[in-house]
């Protein structure tokens, strides 16, 4: 009879065992999935005053705070009037980002760029003869940051949908030419979470009531959700 309950207890107890060593198993994966994985790791962000965050410290910027928020390391590679494809150091901002990211650090765990409007009001503005160059620029950035960053997840954020000529053609392009490498789109001309060409939206959450490219830092709350589940996807 006693015997008996031993053996009972013995195979409560090692089911018990089992049925904890599932849900540590569990825990585990949950916390990988959601995210804790990527605390420590380095993410770089190329791109224009997207990055650079115009007249405001980047530190306000959404990808800085989802960067902290996951515990990353961040590092800003952002410049103001930096352009994918086209020189513009006559203008005072700088080489392409053709040539800009070979002076980025050697290794990164993630790298995110954010770019395209300042590609799309140069082609309004010198001719759209400069089109082949600029997806040219493209295909040569995404190429290159492939070879630099062999194991990096690399990820493309694309402008708002700017109510000005060739800015649609350049996020087209833009999502084309990340498809073809391979590279994920967070689409914010299609999001319709920034509604820029709205005088009113732009009033409370730009940096300025004509500003059509800077967000202030109540702006720039607003894609911490679609940022963070961004950088996770990558």
């Amino acid at each position: 009879m006693r015997i008996g309950i031993v053996k009972r207890i013995a195979v409560v107890v090692t089911a018990l065992v089992a049925s904890l060593g599932v849900m540590a198993a569990d825990k585990e994966m949950c916390c990988s999935s959601c995210g804790k994985t990527m605390e420590g790791k380095t993410v770089v962000m190329l791109g224009d005053s997207y990055v650079r965050n115009h007249r405001r410290p980047f530190e306000e910027s959404w990808h800085a705070k989802v960067a902290s928020r996951l515990g990353m390391k961040y590092v800003n590679f952002g410049r103001n009037g930096s352009s994918i494809a086209f020189d513009r150091r006559k203008d005072g901002f700088g080489p392409a980002m053709t040539e800009r990211y070979k002076e980025m650090p050697d290794t990164a765990d993630y790298v995110v760029v954010i770019a395209g409007h300042n590609d799309a009001d140069y082609l309004r503005t010198h001719g759209i003869e400069q089109w082949d160059e600029f997806c040219k620029g493209l295909d040569t950035l995404l190429s290159g940051l492939r070879e630099k960053y062999p194991e990096a997840k690399i990820g493309f954020v694309t402008p708002w949908a700017v109510d000005r000529q060739y800015f649609k053609e350049v996020t087209d392009q833009i999502r084309k030419a990340c498809a073809a490498h391979g590279v994920p789109v967070l689409d914010m001309a299609s999001m319709g979470v920034i509604d820029v060409n709205n005088p009113e939206f732009r009033a409370r959450y730009f940096q300025g009531p004509n500003d059509t490219a800077h967000l202030n830092a109540e702006g720039h709350d607003l894609l911490l959700t679609v940022g963070e589940e961004f950088f996770r996807s990558l």
